[in-house]
């Protein structure tokens, strides 16, 4: 089996909520995401998806996954999609860093190498542990009233992780915080997610201040330096995100013990392969994970529930069903919310057929 033809499609992904808003006064109402596909000589084809959180939150953006899929799919033709190793170690010699431009083609193959091997893309990662996996539900920046209704209508909805959008006015945040954490039933968790937005200074305010509040504080500053400060005068429970967009940062934060729980997202790791290391690695050393992506639509849904399903339930803190954010449906059997939890499918590879007519003409083919 050969890569004859690497191709993507520009979808926009409009939100269900209008808006969504976080850390810095950032915003986006559309997502720009592109689906990729892997083609072989035996007429298999695999899918994947990269969607940046726009170009303000991670080194990534839109059109930067399309200009690299160019750059690097010469490179790939002729090679055996199923040698997922051998594909990785090409791209990254082929283009260096870059690894969520990276990370659609490796999810397409592991698509390929599902539907090759007729099983769901979760057990060739290490099985299924569980019926279900536990979705949190990202709450958008907003005045403290607004946050603390939405989380009441989406605990309605059978949610009981909710991820708030801080990183503004560290006062507006403490009311944020005080506010929604009021909300909680027994069972629910809250995490108060800065995304980078406080000072050193600001983060310690926020959390001498909130300490009575059973909360989680994710990544409060932009270095993780600062974090790591604020993490050794903070009594919650801590978790790190966009800090750790490696295995070696990984392991240095995991070193000093500067996180209970961490945030893996796909495609900024570079795709399946490396983030399902970086999972075999927290599983190792008994750290807690948010299995995610930055964004995304049906396939990226599909990617998270099949790794997040293959990772074992003590350690699995929650996941996320971007597909549910979004009002355009880009492919048929992804997986959808039920009551707050999701399941990765039982058909071979990601279980996903894209709508093509939804897709349009290819933005980028190379064969």
């Amino acid at each position: 089996m050969k890569i004859k033809r690497i191709f993507a499609h520009r979808v926009e992904l409009p939100l269900v909520e209008g808006s969504y808003n976080w850390s810095g006064g950032k915003s986006v109402s559309v997502f720009d995401s592109t689906i990729v596909g892997v083609e072989t000589d035996t007429g298999l084809v695999g899918f994947g998806e990269v969607c940046p959180l726009g170009p303000f939150y991670l080194p990534a953006y839109a059109e930067g996954v399309r200009a690299g899929l160019r750059e690097l799919a010469p490179h790939l033709l002729g090679m055996d999609p199923r040698e997922i190793a051998c594909i990785n170690q090409r791209m990254d010699a082929a283009l260096k860093g870059h690894p969520y431009v990276k990370s659609g083609i490796d999810i397409a193959c592991w698509d390929l190498l599902g539907k090759v091997a007729g099983m769901p893309v979760c057990m060739l990662l290490g099985g299924r542990f569980g019926d279900r996996v536990r979705l949190y539900r990202a709450i958008s920046q907003q005045s403290p009233e607004a946050m603390a209704e939405n989380v009441q209508g989406y605990q309605q909805e059978g949610y009981t992780r909710f991820q708030l959008k801080v990183g503004g006015d560290p006062d507006v945040d403490i009311r944020r915080i005080r506010a929604v954490a009021a909300c909680m039933r027994p069972g629910d968790r809250l995490v108060a997610d800065a995304n980078t937005g406080w000072t050193q200074h600001a983060a310690m305010r926020v959390v001498r201040a909130v300490r009575g509040q059973d909360v989680y504080i994710e990544q409060p500053c932009e270095t993780y330096r600062e974090c790591l400060a604020v993490r050794r005068n903070c009594d919650h429970p801590f978790v790190l995100d966009e800090n750790i967009d490696s295995l070696e940062m990984l392991h240095r934060a995991s070193s000093d013990l500067a996180m209970d729980v961490v945030n893996l997202k796909i495609s900024k790791l570079g795709g399946l392969t490396k983030t399902a290391q970086a999972r075999d690695w927290c599983v190792t050393m008994g750290i807690a994970m948010t299995i995610e992506d930055s964004w995304g639509g049906d396939v990226t849904t599909a990617a998270i529930a099949h790794l997040a399903h293959s990772t074992p339930e003590e350690l699995r803190f929650t996941s996320t069903d971007f597909n549910s954010y979004v009002t355009v449906s880009t492919a048929q059997g992804a997986p959808r919310r039920a009551a707050g939890w999701m399941a990765a499918g039982t058909e071979p590879g990601l279980g996903i057929s894209p709508r093509m007519d939804v897709l349009g003409p290819a933005v980028v083919d190379i064969h």
